[in-house]
């Protein structure tokens, strides 16, 4: 028997692998699903990248250079200026990524220092568990610092020790959040950066849900403080464009990481095919596709709370993203309410749960279903409330 690392061994199953598993048992029951469970947006690619993709692939394909296209990199600077009003060097500043899940993933391994006594990740829950998992796979430690909503989803800085503080290498943020849809101020943002600043701790900002917002003014970002010092923010056009399958991004803050991150991935050949690169120009490029994303969002988000509102069903915050985090309205576990919400409604949600035990008594519902799923999954979640009000 082959012989695993320790870190290997101890990966877990992705929870929502089990979702897939029980989805699966009732399609193949005959029963006509709508899928809320995983965030991959299904909205059609736009057709100015299609075209642009397809254009760029020649007779002749060759390795992408690890620093990515030089035009990549200045439409992604454009695209920056152009959305928080801050101008950055593409050349020094800015470095495509294959979408960003896999620096997510990775980015513990470039920091993390235990013979100098840096050995700790600190990380928001629940959440994503990609973050934590590249932490534990490169051989740190993690501590979970806990969202509530009374916070407004916002950690407390204040509650990590100093101890933990002078461990910890890297701190990730994620908003827009997911799972909750809350927005952080760049008050929080400025605050956050001075004290990892102050303990030598770099902040990872994951602003992938970024562009989808429905308030007055779009979320702020990590790249508008001042100063960029100890600072890496990752977006992607995986959310922005509908670009899930392309696996595009970028990570852009402080020079001195980006320049060491130049300089480690050539070693690990993870920059995007040139051919996905260019049409990931034409998509830094243009709004029009994306404020069209954001009023199908808004339509499908309108259906729904407006559901919960009628059923007295709270949904927390969920300002931002394509998520709904919304309150179990019994003191039942979230899994108990996503089975039953797939038994008697055929609609599929990640229970809250998924997302680490900080998740409990929420589910999360990703709206990336079409508008008409939407309403009719509504319309079975209607008769549903129905029923037990009754």
């Amino acid at each position: 028997m082959t012989h695993l690392s320790p870190a290997l061994r101890a990966v877990e199953l992705y929870p929502f692998e089990e979702l897939d598993r029980r989805k699966k048992e009732a399609v193949d029951a005959g029963r006509r699903v709508i899928d809320f469970g995983v965030g991959d947006p299904r909205e059609e690619t736009p057709v100015l990248v299609r075209d642009a993709l397809k254009e760029a692939i020649g007779s002749l394909s060759s390795y992408p250079r690890a620093a990515g296209l030089p035009a990549l990199r200045r439409a992604i600077a454009v695209w920056v200026d152009r959305r928080y009003g801050v101008r950055i060097d593409p050349d020094t500043q800015i470095l495509p990524t294959l979408g960003s899940k896999e620096l997510v993933f990775s980015l513990a391994q470039a920091v993390l220092d235990p013979a100098a006594g840096k050995d700790l990740v600190l990380t928001t829950a629940p959440g994503y568990p990609i973050p934590e998992r590249g932490a534990r796979y490169a051989g740190g430690d993690v501590h979970r610092l806990r969202l509530t909503e009374d916070r407004g989803f916002l950690p407390d800085l204040d509650t990590i020790p100093d101890e933990q503080w002078s461990r910890a290498s890297l701190l990730w943020l994620n908003y827009p959040n997911n799972p909750t849809g809350a927005v952080a101020p760049l008050s929080f943002l400025a605050e956050a950066a001075d004290r990892c600043r102050a303990h030598d701790v770099l902040l990872a900002s994951d602003e992938a849900y970024s562009e989808l917002w429905f308030g007055a003014e779009p979320p702020p970002g990590a790249l508008q403080l001042p100063d960029l010092t100890n600072v890496v923010v990752l977006n992607t056009l995986s959310k922005r464009s509908s670009m899930t399958g392309y696996r595009s991004g970028f990570a852009a803050g402080d020079p001195t990481l980006i320049a060491a991150l130049k300089r480690l991935r050539p070693a690990v050949g993870v920059t995007p095919q040139e051919f996905v690169q260019r049409a990931s120009v034409a998509a830094w490029g243009d709004e029009r596709h994306v404020e069209q994303n954001r009023a199908r969002y808004a339509a499908k988000r309108a259906v729904f709370l407006e559901l919960f509102a009628r059923h007295g069903v709270h949904v927390a915050r969920s300002e931002a993203t394509f998520y709904l985090w919304v309150a179990v309205p019994s003191e039942r576990p979230s899994l108990a309410w996503a089975i039953e919400l797939l038994d008697r409604a055929d609609v599929v949600v990640a229970p809250g749960s998924f997302f680490g035990p900080e998740g409990e008594g929420y589910v999360r519902l990703a709206m990336v279903p079409t508008l008409e799923e939407c309403e009719r999954a509504a319309g079975s979640l209607d008769r549903l409330f129905a029923e037990v009000r009754a």
